[in-house]
């Protein structure tokens, strides 16, 4: 059992959220604390809850959100400042934001901003962009936050060197502070949460004893000493070595592997224990590696610096390693014994030559980490009863220098591409290599050495020869077979060749500054030998200012804090799968298909039946009502019984008592399946015509005139991959049956609460006054939440239904990304007419989109990137089709934008490749063709009181366009291997849902006797403060202040028929019904209020109750 189960089930305390159980996005931080006896010191460290075994927490205090603060009681100052510099959206992730910087207080009070930014490094923010986080925590650092130039100590940043310059053409209708960090509560240290005395007691006056768990299907031994360790090695050598947790949970949770015996040697001293020689230091293979980190930070900084070469190298990987909440616990010994063929560390170990002391009951021996090291995939040495007990890295010499690199798809937290080591030892005064080892990770199915490259280079100058040498020799050895896993195979190659022309330099600067005569590194490729340090980013935010003498109880306009962001912030924020668990709840657990497109032949559930736990298997035959589903139309089963159109296709479910014992039934569950030819991408898609009907197309003028009259046609295309929404809060249902009538209640995270009453009815086979959707917040959207969510409804109420018992399920990151479809990948074929000018006066376009097994939303998609086809730019004869594919992927779907973005990309670039063909820059191209006051669009639609030139103009003018146009260009010209660029995109984006029907909203506003206003409408909070806003309206309409007025949550039986929280409309549409149904409210009271004018709100409302004025509206807009 992980720590992140054990706090959310056992113990009730959902504060700390499951965002991917691997490690990777954070929401399940807590801090753990242990007195270490050999340094009579208290460790506070950040962890991924969702790893951590329980059984490795013996003597461990554990604080979770929950513990640092709460509403009720009172808030931390981590608490409050990501909640009141508006860091809080969805909120799903932010309890886990609080704990990393919570951990990182506790260790270092006034941390600097580059601290701040490591500890963020494993925590992942959907919503945010991070930026408000950043400057709400800036204000606990040491370069301090902005304090609108009143002087506050802790470093005013106009004093600093680090202000942002204002604007010189600011309006005065602007304001730019969102927040007042005078307002903050101070923190002190001294108050914080002590550690347990009962815990420094046990640790202080007990020998720790070894450890034995027992599980259903594992043993857990925790050895108190190296001996007992070796003993138990010797007794159980298939036994998994774990330490951290951090591989071993991983494959235990998604790769289904099952080790009977586990051995946790996190403790052993000698494990544990880090010593310098004569010859480099030692560390324990147990040491973690933030703790290898910060050994080797303080040698870089005592050490004479030709001698810390190797450790800077390590430190160098250890930036980009991970997260810190992995770094807190993976130990050294676990990287190198992992063998993973892509790790971070072990091509420096190896091209260091680094000592390994390995060991045995009968004794230990000695071995160089070098290319016999790895015997093949994720194998080593290492025989079964052997045990890594240290590895040493040696100090370097004057004559030899060495660099790391990493090059993976995003900077922090993420695995490589390809990784390296290179170490090059020179005799000592000249340029002649005497030793050199190039180690790379990702070129095989092990680390590899580079041995016949560099033993061709051997006694060769450091030049320009050799470097054309080496980049021949690596081109050679450094091959892939095309197929080799992870792809990239030309990326890979050249990679290889890239990272050694940066050592080259590196090398080349290294050695004019210790005065050997070498060439000069030329000015222009410099920057191919930096070493990438971000700077703190900093920004302002510019929003309309309140005009002066409104009322400070109007707080429509004004920079208001999410309504939730306090509670996000403790962790007392419900989310769907917070709610506590029923007496008699069961666990839902998916069977999906393997297979793309296949006939059922046959389905054996027997053996996941007989499983621990186990109480039914749900399939088709179980479904009540209709198995036909589908958000608009019925081409959807709810599940397959047949065929299977996508991998993910859902086949039935098992139902348990615990989600472990439901998905291992699930994987359980024996399918054979007759194979049909799939059909995966646009291009097979279109060699097959296998499109849905209808074919759109949208025209507007004379096409072939308008290509006659161009001076230049050009034709191109354009491939846009899909994209996942990647909510923080997976899909997740809760259905309880009430018992009587068919009635169901629903607790879902969706967007569209009506449209999963009506399926779910339907599936059922009840009417749509049985079923109630209950949706009080998500851990965030973005459109994946729109239709989608119902994939999953539907089978959790058919299996509640069943059972007569509340029924649950969450799925798991990897789930939610099989089952739901993403941003639809799209493919543009385009020819454009313009003339010399630059004027574009004709366009054919043909957009082509992968819809997937199902039509779901893809055709209001279509139709939405065909009316963005010619984005802010005036064409007078314009052509655009779109083709929607039928393939075998799961449905693609709603995602921010709606197709709009897909049909300005491909717009963009044309538009592109028009500047570039005339030659004449493209912000010129896109000013010359933008829309003017009065002209229509390919929709038909007249452009009214259009303000599009004047935005373009005036964001040109205030960004200082041409200014930093021209600095970006000096810098491209003065640098060969790095590239700055700047652009200005205009956007013309259409508001509200296409399909005019969907364009109505229904609130519901009581007012009860004591004054305080219960509000309800139709929207949905996902993090963009849609509640929030609704509360400001009626606030203003009603004229009380927003305290007296409360949201709980979206519900079919307060507002039915509701339209899904979509088409950037929602506020618009809410807004007005809220204002409806306000203002009905006023008009009953308006008669109290002139009775009596200086009387309160409560006092008119207390008068119109015992007249018998009906105290409840309901509010429309359309």
């Amino acid at each position: 059992m992980t720590l992140l189960t054990y706090l959310r089930r056992k113990l009730g305390l959902t504060g700390t959220k499951l965002g991917c159980a691997e490690g990777g996005c954070g929401a399940c931080t807590v801090m753990l604390s242990r007195y270490q006896t050999h340094t009579n010191q208290l460790l506070h460290y950040a962890v991924n809850a969702c790893l951590a075994p329980l059984c490795s927490l013996h003597l461990v205090a554990v604080t979770t959100v929950e513990g640092i603060g709460s509403v009720a009681r009172k808030l931390h100052p981590v608490q409050e400042r990501i909640a009141k510099a508006h860091g809080s959206q969805c909120g799903f992730c932010t309890p886990g934001i609080v704990m990393s910087m919570y951990a990182l207080l506790r260790n270092n009070p006034k941390p600097k901003m580059a601290d701040v930014e490591e500890a963020f490094h494993g925590n992942l923010c959907r919503c945010t962009g991070y930026r408000p986080i950043l400057e709400g925590y800036k204000t606990f650092t040491v370069e301090g936050g902005c304090c609108g130039g009143r002087g506050r100590e802790n470093g005013c940043c106009m004093t600093n060197g680090n202000g942002v310059e204002e604007s010189s053409n600011k309006d005065d209708d602007e304001a730019t502070s969102l927040f007042n960090p005078a307002d903050f509560a101070p923190l002190d240290p001294t108050q914080e949460v002590i550690f347990p005395p009962e815990l420094m007691s046990l640790t202080k006056g007990q020998r720790s004893a070894s450890l034995r768990f027992h599980g259903e299907r594992a043993v857990w031994l925790q050895p108190n000493s190296l001996d007992e360790f070796l003993r138990l090695k010797s007794e159980h050598p298939d036994a998994r070595v774990v330490v951290g947790n951090t591989e071993v949970g991983i494959e235990v949770k998604f790769k289904n592997m099952v080790y009977p015996v586990i051995l946790a040697p996190a403790f052993i001293p000698e494990l544990n224990k880090v010593t310098q020689t004569e010859d480099g230091i030692v560390f324990g293979a147990a040491c973690t590696l933030s703790h290898m980190g910060a050994v080797l930070k303080q040698a870089v900084q005592t050490l004479p610096p030709h001698q810390t070469e190797v450790f800077l190298a390590v430190l160098e990987q250890l930036r980009w390693f991970a997260g810190l909440q992995i770094r807190n616990v993976a130990a050294v010994g676990g990287n190198i014994m992992t063998a993973s063929p892509i790790s971070d560390l072990n091509p420096v170990f190896m091209a260091a030559g680094c000592k390994l002391t390995l060991m045995d009951k009968d004794g230990s021996r000695v071995v160089h980490m070098d290319d016999g090291f790895f015997t093949g995939y994720r194998k080593t040495i290492l025989r079964p009863q052997e045990i890594l007990l240290s590895i040493e890295l040696p100090y370097s010499k004057k004559s030899q220098f060495v660099s790391a690199f990493k090059q993976s798809p995003r900077r922090e937290d993420d695995i490589s591409i390809v990784t390296a080591a290179m170490n090059v030892t020179f005799t000592p005064g000249t340029d002649v290599v005497e030793d050199l080892k190039l180690s790379y990770g990702g070129m095989a199915a092990t680390t590899v050495l580079a041995k016949k490259t560099a033993n061709r280079l051997l006694k060769k100058r450091w030049g320009e020869e050799l470097l054309q040498d080496a980049c021949s020799l690596l081109a050679q050895e450094m091959i892939l077979d095309p197929s080799v896993p992870g792809g990239m195979v030309t990326y890979r190659r050249t990679l290889t060749l890239s990272l050694f022309y940066k050592f080259y330099l590196t090398v080349l600067q290294k050695l004019r500054a210790q005065g050997v005569a070498v060439e000069e590194v030329p000015s222009d490729c410099l920057s191919a030998a930096e070493i990438f340090h971000p700077e703190t980013p900093s920004s302002v935010q510019v929003y309309q200012a309140v005009p002066e003498g409104r009322s400070q109880d109007d707080s429509v306009g004004r920079p208001m804090m999410h309504l939730s962001a306090l509670k996000q912030a403790t962790g007392e924020a419900v989310y769907c799968d917070d709610v506590p668990l029923y007496e008699n709840e069961l666990y839902l657990a998916l069977i999906t298909s393997t297979k793309a497109h296949a006939n059922i032949l046959s389905v054996d559930a027997s053996a996941a039946e007989r499983m621990p736990g186990v109480v039914c298997c749900v399939f088709a035959e179980d479904i009540p009502g209709c198995n036909a589903t589908g958000p608009i139309a019925y081409d959807e089963t709810v599940i397959a019984n047949r065929q299977v159109t996508c991998v993910g296709h859902i086949m039935g479910a098992v139902v348990a008592d615990t989600q472990l014992h439901a998905q291992r039934a699930a994987k359980a569950v024996k399918v054979q399946y007759e194979e049909l030819q799939p059909i995966v991408t646009i291009q097979e898609a279109i060699a097959a015509k296998s499109f849905y009907q209808p074919i759109r197309t949208l025209q507007k003028g004379d096409l072939e005139a308008g290509f006659e009259q161009a001076d230049h046609i050009l034709e191109g295309e354009m491939h846009i991959g899909g994209q996942e929404h990647f909510y923080l809060e997976t899909n997740v249902t809760l259905a309880v049956p009430k018992g009587e009538d068919g009635e169901m209640e629903l607790f879902v995270s969706t967007q569209s609460a009506a449209k999963t009453q009506s399926l779910v009815a339907k599936a059922l086979g009840v009417p749509a006054n049985r079923v109630v959707v209950r949706v009080r917040r998500m851990g965030g959207g973005f459109g994946g939440k729109e239709s989608r969510t119902t994939v999953l409804s539907t089978v959790v109420a058919v299996a509640a239904n069943k059972l007569k018992r509340p029924v649950r399920c969450m799925l798991d990151r990897d789930e939610d990304m099989l089952i739901t479809g993403g941003r639809h990948p799209f493919y543009g074929k385009y020819k454009v007419g313009f003339m010399n000018s630059g004027k574009v006066v004709a366009l054919d376009v043909s957009y082509y989109s992968n819809t997937g097994n199902s039509t779901d939303l893809s055709l209001s998609v279509m139709e939405r990137a065909l009316f963005h086809m010619v984005n802010s730019y005036s064409i007078p004869n314009v052509r655009g089709r779109g083709f929607l594919c039928r393939t075998n992927v799961p449905s693609n779907t709603a995602f921010r934008g709606f197709g709009g973005p897909q049909g300005m990309m491909i717009c963009e670039s044309w538009m592109s490749d028009v500047a570039q063909s005339l030659g004449r820059p493209a912000e010129e191209i896109r000013r010359l063709n933008l829309f003017v006051e009065g002209e229509l669009t390919p929709y038909n639609q007249t452009l009214d009181q259009i303000t599009l030139d004047r935005c373009w103009d005036e964001c040109l003018s205030r960004s200082g366009y041409q200014e930093r146009r021209a600095a970006v260009d000096i810098y491209n010209s003065q640098n060969r291997w790095t590239k700055r660029g700047l652009t200005i995109i205009p956007t013309m984006f259409g508001i509200s849902f296409t399909a005019v029907f969907l364009n109505q909203a229904g609130a519901l506003v009581h007012i009860y006797t004591d004054g305080s206003v219960l509000l309800t409408h139709g929207g949905t909070e996902m993090g963009q403060g849609l509640h929030t806003k609704m509360v400001q309206v009626a606030s203003r309409v009603l004229g009380i202040p927003c305290s007296k007025i409360h949201i709980s949550e979206t519900s079919t039986n307060t507002v039915p028929n509701t339209s899904p929280t979509a088409a950037s409309a929602s506020s618009d549409l809410n807004g007005g019904a809220v204002q409806n149904a306000c203002e009905t409210l006023n008009e009953r009271l308006q008669p109290y209020k002139n009775k009596n004018p200086k009387g309160s709100w409560e006092d008119w409302v207390t008068a119109a109750y015992f007249d018998r004025v009906n105290l409840s509206a309901n509010g429309f807009y359309k």
